[in-house]
């Protein structure tokens, strides 16, 4: 038995307890508890037959060990609790050991750490920790924050969620709502891919941990927004060991070796967004990835179709309306139908948008503007959210304005 194991098996555990009867924060604290027990036990005897019946063998059954031995943790908890005569009714309907029902309940850990209620940051944490297995301590090293701080956020978070899935009238689930409709899947897809865009820092890649997150909610739930953002992830993260050089700085995306780019990911985001486009049902994330398998299909960058490019972008600021989405179209038409055009498409859009300025510095540049670009390159650096960012900029207005001393 081992770590990944575990981690694989930690969602479908707490979901079944929360189906029973647990609130969603003592379940979760009674199924760390058996992971603990887990890692105790099963390195040092693997087949624990003289603690547990040979139904509870964690070798033949380790999902079903994990329920058994979470569900005692969650009962011993809240035998100690002070509402222990509400909740003793409990102990009568502990099922028997035995096999566990193949009933996947993921989906709806999903849809609760995805609750309304929570703030984005909140909803990511809880994911990464209740879905993703991962521990406080992983979680806080990931954001860069201490731990305590990443604990109190977890614990806020699973007390908003904690009445959301059991009515405490009869202690029974709720219902849950349905994940066919775009509204529940578009609300579990933005946790996901706000996941994805913290990127990785520390002991934990968040974005490769988004990744495992998304296709195990492919394998799921058959919705092709699911699969355009699996594409989209893989499209993305083929072209992650080129986005740096070794000393850190950003390397943008003409400048890439694309001989590195990993072609495997990329052929895999291209077969998954194929099929999800074949079924006409177009989302954002299909519409992303598809200008992302756009960039991937092109041998170099002088070759990248940006005709398609544009009409994409079209496709997608009609499905968000996002000023985001109008600004890199802007840089799509500029590549297509020439700077001036690109000028005149950026014109439209509040120039107080971020990186606006760092796209006008591009587009001035590739007019031929070098003074004016230089300018909007330096304005544009002290705009930047992120020092490579920054840094990137500031050695593009310096390299302009080395040329005009010439």
């Amino acid at each position: 038995m081992n770590e990944a194991l575990l981690r694989s098996l930690t969602p479908s555990v707490l979901g079944i307890l929360v189906r029973r009867g647990a609130d969603f924060a003592a379940a979760e604290d009674a199924v760390q508890d058996a992971l603990v027990e887990a890692l105790r036990v099963w390195p040092a005897d693997p087949s624990p037959s003289s603690r547990l019946s040979s139904r509870e063998d964690p070798v033949r059954d380790p999902k079903g060990w994990l329920v058994t031995v979470a569900w005692r943790k969650f009962l011993d908890a809240t035998r100690a609790d002070a509402a222990r005569r509400r909740r003793e009714d409990l102990v009568d309907e502990e099922p028997p050991p035995g096999p566990v029902p193949a009933v996947d309940d993921t989906l709806q850990l999903y849809f609760l750490c995805a609750h309304p209620s929570l703030t984005p940051s909140s909803a990511v944490a809880l994911t990464l920790r209740a879905v993703g297995g991962l521990t406080t301590r992983q979680i806080a090293h990931a954001y860069l924050v201490p731990e305590a701080t990443m604990a109190q956020r977890i614990s806020r978070a699973k007390r908003t969620v904690s009445g959301v899935g059991v009515s405490p009238a009869r202690a029974q689930p709720r219902a849950w709502g349905r994940f066919d409709q775009p509204g529940d899947v578009a609300t579990v897809l933005r946790v996901l891919y706000l996941v994805f865009n913290e990127g990785y820092s520390g002991e934990v890649d968040l974005a490769a941990e988004a990744i495992r997150l998304t296709r195990q909610l492919a394998a799921a739930i058959d919705h092709p927004e699911v699969a355009g953002l699996l594409a989209l992830m893989l499209l993305h993260h083929a072209r992650r060991a080129t986005r740096t050089a070794p000393d850190g700085s950003l390397v943008p995306l003409a400048e890439q070796d694309r001989g590195r780019w990993d072609t495997e990911a990329i052929a895999e985001g291209v077969e998954i967004l194929q099929a999800a486009l074949a079924r006409d049902r177009l989302g954002e994330y299909q519409a992303q990835a598809a200008i992302a398998a756009l960039h991937a299909d092109a041998p170099t960058a002088e070759e990248t179709d940006w005709v398609q490019i544009v009409e994409w972008y079209d496709e997608l600021a009609r499905l968000t309306d996002s000023p985001v989405v109008r600004l890199n179209r802007a840089v799509a038409v500029g590549e297509a139908d020439g700077p001036r055009a690109g000028l005149a498409a950026l014109a439209s859009l509040n120039d107080t948008l971020p990186r606006h300025t760092a796209v006008a510095a591009y587009l001035h540049e590739r007019d031929g503007d070098l003074t004016t670009a230089a300018r909007l390159y330096a304005e544009a650096a002290h705009k930047a959210p992120n020092l490579a960012e920054r840094d990137y900029l500031t050695r593009q207005a310096a390299r302009l304005n080395a040329r005009l001393s010439r």
